[in-house]
């Protein structure tokens, strides 16, 4: 791996025994990106500029570690969200197509305030800022996980209310006009499902919840709700695929109306 070149090549040579070719070369040209500032274009046009010694070992620090299954956002420590240029790191989860779904449902409607519980990454919350003129509040149980949200707010230039809490053991929330989460709804037996890339390095504080009470966070977020949402005020869930019917009960019970329940990309 003397040129530019040879990047892709060494990527591919390295890794394509254990991945599929697509997810390879894209690993490749993001690392590029990342180390080089090159666009795939640059690197068609720099082929033959040489590498640094110390560029060398970058990329193959990078090739190491997804040797070791470790995510390549955990790697390079960013990822491209809605947009947006987002922080992350073994502190919080990384961001998912499906949650840029679930935000742009939100979008369609008008809302003067928001909630976000769980934040993480703070990803969900910097959006809706970044996109309304409304009031947005964040609320997590980490502080690590609240320190990337802060540094996200800030690169991303909005301003976001952040407070730590534990939602379980929250009997108050501020008034707003809608409340968004994505919680942990992962059963602890469905551990030996995932993939090694999730299990070992992403936290299981916030995947993971406890067999006998897969809906505790609905539970407790839905009745916070029917206190904490404005009138005609509006609640949006990530979920188990396996607990649609539970939780639409679940929401009934409590007095909401106009449940809807949607299937992601990946048809869930």
């Amino acid at each position: 791996m003397q040129k530019v070149r040879n990047i892709l090549t060494y990527f591919k040579t390295e890794l394509n025994n254990k991945f599929n070719d697509r997810e390879v070369a894209s690993w490749a040209y993001l690392s590029i990106h990342h180390i080089l500032g090159f666009s795939k274009s640059d690197y068609i046009l720099n082929a033959n500029k040489k590498l640094t010694k110390a560029n060398k070992m970058q990329f193959m620090q990078i090739v190491n570690d997804l040797k070791n299954e470790k995510p390549i956002q955990y790697i390079l420590g960013t990822i491209n969200f809605f947009g947006m240029t987002l922080k992350v790191n073994k502190n919080v989860l990384i961001p998912r197509p499906e949650t840029e779904e679930l935000i742009c449902w939100i979008l369609e409607s008008k809302f003067k305030s928001a909630l976000d519980i769980g934040t993480g990454s703070g990803c969900i919350a910097i959006v809706l800022a970044n996109n309304t003129q409304a009031k947005i509040n964040a609320i997590d149980i980490s502080n690590k996980a609240l320190n990337i949200a802060k540094e996200n707010a800030k690169i991303n230039k909005v301003d976001i209310n952040f407070l730590k809490k534990d939602i379980l053991n929250t009997n108050y929330l501020p008034k707003v006009d809608l409340i968004v989460s994505n919680p942990p709804y992962v059963l602890k037996r469905e551990k030996i499902q995932m993939k090694e890339n999730v299990l070992s390095y992403e936290p299981h504080l916030a995947l993971f919840v406890s067999d006998n009470d897969p809906l505790i966070f609905y539970k407790k977020i839905g009745q916070l709700a029917t206190k904490t949402l404005n009138c005609n005020g509006k609640l949006f869930f990530e979920i188990h695929e396996k607990y649609a019917k539970e939780i639409i009960a679940l929401l009934n019970d409590l007095g909401f109306v106009n449940i809807k329940l949607k299937k992601d990309i990946n048809d869930k």
